[in-house]
């Protein structure tokens, strides 16, 4: 591969000039030195900051085909809400001169651009791909499902230490569009700084400015106004899409071709992946969405009592089931009959495969991190949240929930491994500076989120469904595809199919979004059939909708 560095430097200027401000500088700096309270101002050599990028060239074989590639890695300044770029401060004011050198909170968002050689700009699509956490950075989507290379991790159990194996990504996205993995405030080896980054950057709706930014910001850069668009997100990449795709069609003007969700959450409510059901009595919906994904685990790990019968016509039943008599009992609450407990507890075994016994303690409703626990209970381990197939020692047998996810623990670091040694030596960037795969951001997370046609933000859980079904509104030719894995404990398959179903929208418009379901987890791609599949659905939805055929 080749290597070319691009920098952005100051210019020089007269060399009397120059000489002349040799002094004042000096002084400046001697000044700034003894005085620590104006050393903001020196944060702007901080290396993170420099907008530099790496091109490199490269080639990928996908399905038998050879596609060469340029390769550019850099950085993209953007800043929070409220930011004026014609005075470079916030506010509508002109700043105080006092104020005018002060670094303001910005961030510098890292990214990877994989360019087809050859392609017209205008007839090539390009695809903005991110992570969620939020707090995550794009190195899983990057270097386990679309990248050029790809990392070779176990399917379901743990991967040895290093040395790790990149190899050649016949599944690469690049055999269809143009790839942007873009790494959220804060992660890889972007940062943030300046006053109050928090506020700025690490929230829903600050979020979704920063990626709105970026976006336009690339678009710009490199000439691709006019390129087919798509947003490919994981997690809570997937409320992240939905809020922006509508910030960018309606407040910017942009249009997309297509959104493509991977383990879907739109609305926060309807989790129970993340445990939170619990602390909020009263509400079933949690529960009876992630029925059908503990019972394909149960059924995975050949827990059911019933066997191993053939298992979508299983799931069919267990959604029934949920959205029927499950949800009619929990609804009852304590006024439910005895006798119909009862039934509900022995249906419950038998689509999880928990003892009767510990449902009945749990009054019908089982959280996530309990059923992760209790499953394996006789062997003390615990099952994977991100993908139940997974399964590690228990860190406390006798503990109520599961206290880790051994799927995260039994890939994390060849994810990490490999994406540090491509990024220096093949990407040539990086050098110098740390790749933070995610950062601890959920605890300060804002989630507050001004809904469309709302004047103010909510103080409530996260709810996007209203920004998609606005997005889809106002242009009814945006495609939007769901894609979910039946052993995702984190953000279950069917409450992506409720939430779609749900969506604040004419029926018609129900017409605009497929749906894939693999036998997977969270990361559908760790499984590499299920990203054969996952591979061809996004080609062939691209192929759909980029309208250049």
């Amino acid at each position: 591969m080749s290597r070319t560095m691009h920098s952005r430097a100051p210019t020089g200027g007269a060399a009397l000039l120059a000489v002349l401000a040799l002094a004042t500088l000096g002084a400046a700096a001697t000044a700034l030195a003894k005085s620590p309270a104006k050393r903001p101002w020196r944060r702007a050599h901080n290396p993170y900051f420099h907008t530099h990028a790496s091109t490199t060239d490269g080639a990928v074989t996908v399905n038998g085909h050879t596609i060469h590639y340029r390769a550019v890695a850099g950085m993209i300044i953007v800043h929070g809400p409220g930011w004026n770029d014609a005075t470079g401060a916030y506010g509508f004011g002109q700043p105080s001169p006092g104020k005018a050198k002060r670094v303001q909170s910005e961030a510098a968002m890292f990214y990877v651009a994989y360019f087809k050689n050859g392609a017209k700009p205008s007839k090539r699509p390009i695809t903005f791909l991110y992570n969620g956490g939020p707090g995550s950075a794009s190195v899983w989507l990057h270097m386990g499902a679309f990248g050029p290379r790809r990392v070779i991790t176990a399917d379901h159990t743990q991967t040895p230490p290093a040395p790790y194996k990149l190899v050649n990504n016949e599944y690469s996205l690049l055999d269809a569009s143009d790839l942007v993995f873009v790494d959220a405030p804060g992660t890889g080896f972007g940062r943030v700084r300046g006053p109050d980054p928090a506020k700025n950057f690490y929230g829903a709706d600050a979020d979704v400015h920063a990626f709105s930014q970026f976006i336009m910001k690339f678009l710009s850069k490199y000439g691709r106004w006019n390129s087919p668009k798509y947003l490919l997100g994981e997690s809570y990449g997937t409320p992240r899409s939905a809020m922006l795709v509508n910030a960018l069609e309606t407040r910017h003007n942009i249009d997309f071709n297509g959104v493509i969700l991977l383990s879907a959450i739109l609305n926060f409510d309807d989790s129970n992946g993340i445990g939170m059901a619990r602390f909020n009595p009263g509400i079933g919906l949690p529960y009876e969405l992630s029925l059908p994904s503990f019972t394909a685990t149960a059924w995975y790990h050949h827990k059911l009592p019933g066997g191993q019968p053939p298992l979508k016509p299983l799931l069919a039943r267990v959604e029934h089931f949920a959205m029927t008599d499950y949800a009619q009992a929990l609804r009852a609450g304590s006024l439910l009959r005895t006798s119909d407990f009862d039934a509900i507890a022995a249906k419950l075994h038998e689509y999880t495969g928990l003892p009767i016994g510990y449902i009945e303690k749990a009054n019908l409703r089982v959280t996530g991190g309990e059923f992760q626990h209790e499953l394996l209970a006789g062997t003390d381990e615990s099952t994977g949240r991100l993908d139940s197939r997974f399964a590690g020692p228990s860190l406390n047998p006798l503990g109520q929930r599961a206290q880790y996810d051994p799927q995260s623990a039994a890939i994390s670091s060849a994810y990490a491994a490999a994406f540090n040694d491509y990024s220096r030596k093949v990407l040539h960037f990086g050098m110098g500076l740390r790749y933070k795969m995610q950062i601890p951001v959920w605890r300060i997370w804002n989630f507050e989120h001004r809904q469309p046609g709302v004047g103010y933000a909510l103080s409530r859980a996260l709810n996007v469904m209203p920004d998609l079904a606005n997005a889809i509104k106002q242009d009814p030719d945006l495609k939007v595809m769901l894609n979910g894995g039946y052993f995702d404990l984190a953000t279950p398959f069917y409450e992506g199919i409720y939430e779609m179903s749900h969506l604040p929208m004419e029926r018609k418009l129900q017409a605009n979004i497929q749906y894939h379901y693999y036998m997977s987890g969270h990361m559908i791609y760790v499984h590499v059939p299920a990203l054969k599949q996952l591979h061809a659905n996004i080609v062939a939805f691209i192929d759909s909708t980029d309208h250049q055929q």
